[in-house]
């Protein structure tokens, strides 16, 4: 092909055919081509230099062996992979996951997703990813050591901190990174900023573990601010019960919402009354010792819904902070039949096409992940500069910068995303932002 698809339908045709297969990626393409393909359109110099095409194929896709041995003396093999997509503004930047459903298309789908979020950021950052299929459930500390310094075995080659510099995501907290980075540091024979998420003591950033859920609560505040409402009193639906569920549980109880549900893969956890800060820190040191929060279920006063989401309960503003496709079609219609004001994401396109085609056509708001979870990978821009200043940091300062920037980000969705009814598109905003920032980079440095 030597020209631009000029349709949607063209533009996902090629690229179908070029990552057959691929259905996570697919999704994550189609959702930003359908809002930047116009607006190329109108601007003959990105369409000429073709950027969307050569967003869409990563610099490079780095595959590799993970061998490891188990406490029993069996010898485990693993894959991992490290997606270098795109370094137009800054050095890759993305996090690292351990999951069996880990695969190339759902990490291409991640580092897609995480080239406009970094881009929304306004920090000099790029977009990366990677992980393995490993699975560390049932796993003792020391078989989870192993994996990690193994894995950065090979890893150490492709990442540095002018390079790629990774973070940690699903099953990869302080923990593994303080392995993983124990490892580089030996291997290389030197101390730098090569992984963000790092602890305290040797050069990590304040607020990071908080940084996605807070970050999601700041953006919410500041679109729920733009529809004339406000987070006090409100019901906060929440999905998941990890690191950015419960850290967005914490800020919206500080901010006077009232979180009623958390969840789990096999059920979901409802307190009509509301949770208190008290039970979301129980339930974050529950699960680090193996605990299942429907244990808490009974302790909180609050029912366990087995096998259940938390989409057909009332509430004014739905949090999905699960994984991918979580929320369905009849999920997001749910949400709409009891009212919701606002569905805004923490996890990375939890929702379907379908389930956003239902807020759509009933003009519920809706905010994507690369705009509402971006506070992550904004505090670790943070770290990234206070380990280069080789400094220390400070919690407060982050966090006022962390605001700010998801402000910010608001303010580039607004900028792209007002439609003629003074209605937010916050989908078409941030992708359009973002896509503007990468392509006038790319533009400048030519065709490489």
């Amino acid at each position: 092909m030597t020209a631009t698809p000029k349709t949607l339908e063209a533009f996902m045709n090629w690229t179908r055919e070029r990552n057959p297969g691929q259905e996570e990626f697919h999704q994550a393409v189609e959702e930003v081509a359908a809002h930047v393909l116009p607006f190329i359109a109108e601007h003959r110099e990105y369409a000429e230099a073709r950027i969307l095409e050569r967003l869409t194929e990563p610099d490079r896709i780095i595959s590799f062996r993970v061998s490891w041995m188990a406490d029993d003396g069996t010898v485990q093999v693993n894959r991992g992979w490290r997606v270098q997509l795109s370094n137009a503004i800054g050095p890759y930047k993305g996090g690292l996951r351990f999951t069996p459903g880990v695969s190339e298309s759902v990490l291409k789908f991640l580092a897609f997703e995480q080239a406009f979020k970094n881009a929304l950021t306004g920090l000099p950052l790029g977009a990366g990813k990677g992980g393995a299929d490993f699975d560390p459930r049932g796993r003792s500390d020391a078989e989870i050591m192993r994996f990690c310094q193994s894995f950065m075995t090979e890893l150490h080659r492709h990442i540095g901190p002018e390079i790629d510099i990774p973070a940690g995501d699903i099953n990869v907290g302080p923990r593994e990174i303080g392995w993983l980075f124990g490892a580089y540091k030996r291997i290389e024979n030197r101390f730098d900023g090569a992984l963000t998420g790092k602890g305290a003591s040797f050069g990590g950033a304040p607020l990071r573990p908080e940084a996605t859920g807070y970050g999601l609560i700041y953006f919410t505040a500041c679109a729920l601010e733009a529809m004339g409402e406000g987070m006090d009193g409100r019901s906060v639906l929440i999905s998941g019960a990890g690191n950015v569920a419960t850290h967005a549980a914490d800020e919206a109880i500080r901010q006077g919402g009232k979180v009623i549900t958390l969840s789990a893969h096999d059920g979901c956890l409802h307190h009509a009354a509301g949770f208190s800060h008290e039970q979301i820190n129980e339930v974050r040191s529950h699960k680090a010792g193996g605990g299942h929060i429907k244990d808490l279920a009974r302790p909180f006063g609050a029912k366990w819904r087995a096998d259940a989401k938390p989409w057909d309960l009332p509430g004014h503003i739905a949090l999905p902070c699960a994984t991918q496709n979580e929320m369905q079609e009849a999920d997001a219609q749910a949400l709409v039949d009891n009212g919701v004001l606002l569905v805004a994401e923490g996890a990375n396109m939890p929702l379907t096409p379908d389930a956003m085609g239902v807020l759509r056509r009933a003009r519920t708001a809706y905010a994507p992940g690369k705009a509402t979870n971006a506070g992550g990978v904004a505090v670790s821009g943070m770290e990234m500069s206070q380990n280069a200043m080789h400094g220390p940091g400070d919690r407060e300062h982050v966090c006022r910068r962390l605001n700010e920037t998801m402000v910010a980000i608001h303010q580039r969705c607004l900028e792209h995303g007002r439609r003629k009814d003074n209605r937010i598109d916050y989908v078409k905003g941030a992708n359009i932002a973002g896509f503007r920032k990468l392509a006038d980079a790319m533009l400048a440095y030519g065709v490489v």
